[in-house]
């Protein structure tokens, strides 16, 4: 009986193990790539509306704030999950930026309202394809994301002209 009870308890902390073990890596490494398009889009649309006529700029800006509350919600995510806070290319390329020395020449050109479009509806796919690999709370907030680059896109800067 005593033997029993042994292997019992040894099984049983196995199990307990098991189901309080980490998630695995892929779903972590799949919301970083959904945080740096978040990141990106941030900053995408405010660059964006820094150039655009006013009339637009207030949209762009909107959605630079949108995008950053989605970058927000997703490191708070990651961090839940991951134990830690997540490093990204962008984190760990803003530092080296700064010492980049800048080329002569023109200036680039200002991203555009078509440049902001198209970067929210990929990113919008990407969300919306994680969502259908995940479960719970981050499929539904990958699902939220999808759905506002998607209203983004094709309701908030639509009055732009852009069409696609």
């Amino acid at each position: 009986m005593l033997v029993g009870a042994a292997a019992l308890a040894l099984l049983g902390g196995t199990v307990a193990t098991a189901c309080g073990s980490t998630p695995p890596v892929k779903d972590v490494d799949a919301l970083v790539g959904a945080l740096e398009r978040a990141r990106d889009d941030s900053r995408l649309a405010g660059n964006a509306a820094a150039a655009a006529a006013p009339t637009i700029a207030t949209a762009l800006s909107v959605v630079a704030d949108q995008r950053a509350a989605h970058a927000r919600a997703l490191t708070d995510e990651i961090t839940r999950i991951a134990g830690e806070a997540p490093t990204t290319s962008a984190s760990t390329s803003a530092s080296s930026t700064s010492a980049t020395p800048t080329t002569s020449g023109p200036p680039p050109k200002p991203p555009t309202v078509a440049d902001v479009v198209a970067a929210l509806k990929q990113s919008a796919d990407g969300a919306s394809l994680l969502a259908t690999q995940q479960s719970g709370y981050r499929a539904g907030l990958l699902g939220s994301i999808a759905a506002a680059c998607t209203a983004a896109a094709t309701v908030a800067l639509a009055t732009s002209g852009v069409t696609s």
